[in-house]
């Protein structure tokens, strides 16, 4: 039974298989549907370069074989033992070392029998990839001959670090699919989203992406074809399928919360009318103090778009968000409402990690970002201690040095810095391997002050171009004014009760050397020494130590006192 509806929207599917079946799901769910095949299913015997692979895998002249995807190494497998023994086969594979991306394709290798040698850690891109050979083979890395199972698409981040890494690499295409032999309903579909005549697109697998932007580049059109999906709501059937957009310039709008057609449906039909309306319209300003409004109550709306979608283009109009072209009360209002939301925030008993994660979440849906994070400095490092994601492994352990990178330069100059477009090409950008956000293209980062000095960085950034406006940066560098208060009272607090400890202990271990210099007869610095001993040999502080003797003492007292 259907939940949601499209409400009459043209909703484009690039199926082959199973046209009638996805023609008849959006109709279902209240679509008007176009289906439009992007792919020809090819026989094994057409993957030529997967062919000659397997020759020369016979022949000994592989010393590393990379395989990038699971579905891959089965298709592969399937191809090759079209011509050649698969016992053989494996037997040769046994004799290299095997690298894999990710527990895919590493469960697909080890279900032949074979041990992987070296594994991509999540989030299992080429970073990972390259992280994970040079640890496992360090310099005798240059020189290997290696070949690299490609499935549908090429990697070529990780072809030029192999490359970089004086590796001899071979790419090795695994191929299913072709483009269909009637090319006319895929160009008409290109045409047709050009001309905003389509309102929504369905993408089910990373290769039909592939294959449609591989037409409009034939047609010249890739560019024309990436600006209407702009105004389109796209939908991804999960993740894979979103990379393969992001590498052609494109955000998914939505991806279910389960990779499968039905939640696919049911969900983005609930949610489409609204991004269509978000990607085509101008938000009014309205649309902000809504922003704001669900912000300070602290949640989501109830129908979000997934964390992957991305923000509406803005659209060719008036600017809509500037301080000019707000009205005077609803200037006042934000603020006000802005000021009290955080300071409520702040006014909590809540840790400063606690706090710092709802202010975190407070600018996230105010400014409708992909990513915010908030770096404090301590001691002349810039520490990530909040992030939207959040990133368990970095936070508290990532640093950056002041002058490093965007956020580094910010520190250094205490001024902020906004570019709505093509932030990895700054010269003051520099990429960090933790975090996969540096793929980013819009950057706002403003510092954190208190007091006159700096505390801190605010991070904001857009999947796609996004133009800051002087009302937003002013939003987040109040932010900022605020948060330094707190990070600095937070500071404060800290470093008093930690010289409140070192009283504390420094008072039980005078008042323990005392009784051990009464008990044992010996004087002062051989009583600390004998502290120091017992604490070293029991891997114990030297407070727990002088706790224990205290205590030890109080026990022997009070024994020694006989009930009356």
């Amino acid at each position: 039974m259907a939940f949601g509806s499209f409400n009459g929207l043209r909703v484009l599917a690039l199926e082959n298989r199973r046209a009638a079946e996805i023609e008849k799901l959006i109709r279902t769910y209240g679509g008007e549907p176009v289906v439009a095949s992007a792919l020809r299913e090819i026989p094994l015997e057409s993957n030529h370069e997967a062919l000659e692979f397997a020759g020369r895998l016979l022949h000994g002249e592989f010393d590393l074989i990379i395989f990038m995807t699971g579905v891959g190494v089965r298709r592969l497998m399937e191809i090759v033992s079209s011509r050649y023994d698969r016992a053989r086969i494996i037997e040769s594979l046994r004799h290299v070392k095997l690298a894999t991306r990710g527990p895919k394709s590493s469960a697909a290798v080890r279900e032949m029998g074979l041990p992987v040698a070296v594994t991509a850690p999540e989030p299992c891109t080429w970073r990972e990839m390259i992280d994970a050979l040079d640890g496992a083979f360090g310099p005798s890395l240059e020189g290997l001959r290696a070949a690299v199972q490609e499935y549908g698409t090429p990697n070529p981040e990780l072809l030029e670090a192999l490359t970089r890494h004086h590796v001899q690499y071979t790419r090795v295409p695994v191929y299913q699919w072709a483009l269909p032999d009637d090319l006319e309903p895929l160009r008409n579909s290109i045409r047709s989203i050009i001309a905003g005549q389509l309102d929504v697109i369905i993408f089910l697998t990373a290769i039909q992406v592939s294959h449609l932007f591989r037409v409009a580049e034939q047609m010249n059109a890739a560019d024309a074809l990436r600006e209407g999906m702009r105004r389109t709501v796209v939908l991804s059937i999960g993740p894979s399928t979103s990379e393969e957009l992001a590498r052609h310039g494109v955000e998914p709008d939505f991806e279910p919360s389960h990779p499968k057609m039905g939640f696919l449906m049911n969900e983005a039909s609930e949610l489409a009318a609204k991004l269509l309306e978000e990607k085509r319209g101008p938000a009014p300003h309205s649309a902000v103090l809504a922003r704001l409004d669900t912000a300070a109550q602290g949640s989501r709306p109830a129908l979000v778009p997934s964390p992957r979608a991305a923000s509406p283009a803005p659209a060719p109009a008036a600017p809509r968000d500037t301080e000019a072209a707000q009205p005077p009360d609803t200037r006042h209002l934000s603020a006000i409402q802005l000021v009290h939301d955080i300071g409520r925030r702040m006014a909590s008993s809540d840790p400063l990690h606690a706090v710092l994660s709802q202010i975190v979440g407070f600018i996230e849906t105010l400014l409708s970002c992909d990513s915010c994070f908030i770096y404090v400095l301590e001691e002349n490092q810039l520490v990530l201690r909040g992030s939207k994601n959040p990133h368990p492994d970095v936070i508290d352990h990532l640093g950056l040095k002041i002058g490093q990178g965007i956020t580094g330069w910010v520190a250094e100059h205490r001024e902020p810095v906004s570019i709505d477009s093509g932030a990895l090409r700054d010269p003051r950008f520099q990429s960090f391997q933790d975090l996969p956000e540096d793929s980013f293209e819009a950057f706002l980062s403003v510092p954190i002050l208190a007091r006159g000095g700096l505390v801190g960085v605010i991070n904001v950034q857009h999947r796609q171009p996004h133009h800051y406006t002087p009302w937003e940066v002013q939003t987040v560098s109040t932010v900022g004014f605020l948060v330094g208060a707190e990070i600095e009272m937070a500071r404060l607090e800290s470093e008093k009760n930690a010289l409140s400890g070192q009283l504390e202990s420094r008072k039980l271990v005078e008042r323990a050397k005392g009784l051990l210099q009464r008990d044992h007869n010996i004087k002062e610095e051989d009583a600390y020494r004998m502290m120091q001993k017992e604490s070293r040999q029991r891997r114990k502080s030297m407070r727990e130590i002088a706790e224990a003797v205290i205590l030890s003492d109080e026990l022997r007292r009070a024994a020694a006192v006989k009930p009356s």
